[in-house]
């Protein structure tokens, strides 16, 4: 079975996230992916349920976000998500931001369950729901962007 990206919400761009330059800031764009990641999350059972229920959570190791191009007040964003690899402890998600249909943004992360304190596996129930995902998700292409980093490269003239 394939699945598309799987759809993780959305909103429109109000006008207190616009900064001087007309486009929605820079810290609004992480709050806005952390909207996805709470839909994504519940979505695999890994949200703020199943944290009140086991005292276990996800934690963000790391993240990379990518701008593409300017929202602006008013905009509709859209988010899809892509889980790109996973194991007992760990995922690796790709979400991206469509803003008035056109790419806006897109934020890597790695993701650890923890439980204590320590990095854990995941409970079987969220771990089968995990891999149901990745697996309908397998025939996707990686997404361009997944796996940047930042860096300059030295040009000499």
């Amino acid at each position: 079975m394939t699945a598309g990206l799987l759809r993780t919400g959305g909103r429109t761009v109000p006008a207190e996230w616009i900064d001087y330059n007309g486009h929605m800031t820079d810290a609004y764009y992480f709050m806005a992916f952390t909207e996805a990641t709470e839909v994504f999350l519940d979505h695999v059972g890994l949200g703020a349920g199943y944290q009140a229920r086991t005292g276990s959570g996800i934690y963000t190791a790391e993240s990379h976000l990518c701008f593409l191009s300017g929202a602006v007040a008013g905009a509709s964003l859209s988010y899809q998500t892509q889980l790109l690899g996973y194991d007992a402890k760990r995922m690796h998600v790709f979400h991206q931001m469509t803003a008035e249909e056109v790419l806006s943004a897109t934020c890597e992360l790695m993701f650890l369950h923890v439980s204590d304190g320590k990095v854990t596996p995941m409970a079987a129930a969220a771990a089968r729901a995990v891999g149901a995902l990745a697996a309908g998700q397998a025939a996707l292409p990686r997404p361009d962007r997944a796996g940047r980093h930042i860096g300059m490269v030295s040009r000499r003239g």
